[in-house]
């Protein structure tokens, strides 16, 4: 009786709910994930086949594309057609407002400025004469639309910002008092809202390379690049998982894992937030196995491959950063 109640919970049936909403947002979208994973792991310069031209197309769509479709996703769940127009426009004030991709933006953005949109038709469509709906409708979703992209622009600089510094200091944290298994609770938000890169090269790859000189290894190089919280995940996801998402992971873990290319994943989390938790306590697990077996690299692997992280193993850490992946 008591697994019933907690089962029907009014809380437990809000966070399905919003998870349902997230789900609805990025699932429709995983396929183009897929195919941006298998294009960057085979045209960037580290690639299998590295061309310059077509690998201009990673960056683009990353950036602009993905946050594009999830915001025009979001709004349609919400309201059709035009709550996906005005949730597009929206979005690219958040894009444009940041310097890294801004997809969980366009999950704020998105939803908020449909909303809006569809509480106005709400409040005015009865009201509307005759021959005037193509007017209103067309002013009406370009004013609100506007405002929200000025809005979604204004504010989306300084919230990551703040973002960065909290991430920082907790990183800067963990590293002064050696408690390096810690650093999941940072780096696994992070990376989910490509904040990852940030903390990566700005923070972490800094301290590894004055490491490497004296202990000829870092562990700093293993905390972002280290794939394996994200494979077990998406393992996870393939065996116990529920429609698209269980038939796309087992595509997403070799493009991770066998490529690199560890943003195929986020999506996946988006989708289901409770799993950031799943990855941040494999992560946590694995930098705790390299600290007391002795893991390392020898530098930045680049892409967080399989192969490029054995590529950069030193002998002395093969075990080591084998059983913590």
């Amino acid at each position: 009786m008591g697994n019933s109640k907690i089962a029907n919970s009014p809380a437990l049936a809000k966070i399905r709910k919003f998870g349902g909403v997230m789900s609805g947002m990025v699932m429709p979208n995983l396929g183009a994930f897929v195919g941006w994973g298998l294009m960057a792991a085979i045209f960037i310069p580290n690639g299998w086949f590295p061309n310059e031209k077509l690998g201009q197309m990673v960056g683009p769509i990353l950036n602009y594309l993905f946050p594009l479709l999830i915001g025009y996703t979001a709004g349609y769940n919400i309201h059709g057609q035009r709550g996906g127009v005005i949730a597009a426009f929206a979005t690219m004030g958040v894009i444009v407002g940041s310097e890294i991709t801004m997809i969980s933006g366009a999950m704020v953005m998105g939803p908020l400025s449909s909303w809006l949109l569809k509480k106005f038709d709400q409040k005015v469509q009865h009201r509307i004469k005759p021959g005037f709906e193509m007017f209103v409708n067309n002013f009406s979703l370009g004013i609100i639309g506007l405002l929200c992209a000025i809005f979604a622009y204004m504010t989306v600089g300084p919230v990551i910002r703040v973002l960065i510094v909290i991430i920082t200091s907790g990183v800067n944290w963990c590293t002064s008092h050696n408690l390096l298994p810690l650093l999941s609770v940072f780096m696994a938000p992070a990376q989910v809202l490509f904040l990852n890169n940030v903390v990566n090269h700005g923070i972490l790859a800094p301290i590894g390379f004055a490491q490497v000189p004296e202990l000829g290894k870092s562990i700093m190089f293993l905390v972002d690049t280290n794939n394996g919280p994200l494979l077990g995940t998406l393992m996870a996801i393939a065996l116990f998982g529920r429609s698209r998402a269980k038939k796309t992971a087992p595509m997403a873990m070799f493009i991770a894992g066998i490529a690199g290319i560890g943003e195929v994943y986020f999506p996946f989390v988006l989708a289901n937030p409770l799993l950031v938790f799943a990855t941040m306590g494999g992560l946590a697990v694995s930098l705790f196995l390299q600290v007391i077996m002795g893991g390392g690299l020898i530098g930045v692997a680049s892409p967080g491959s399989l192969i490029a992280i054995a590529m950069m193993t030193p002998k002395s850490a093969i075990i080591a950063n084998l059983v913590s992946i």
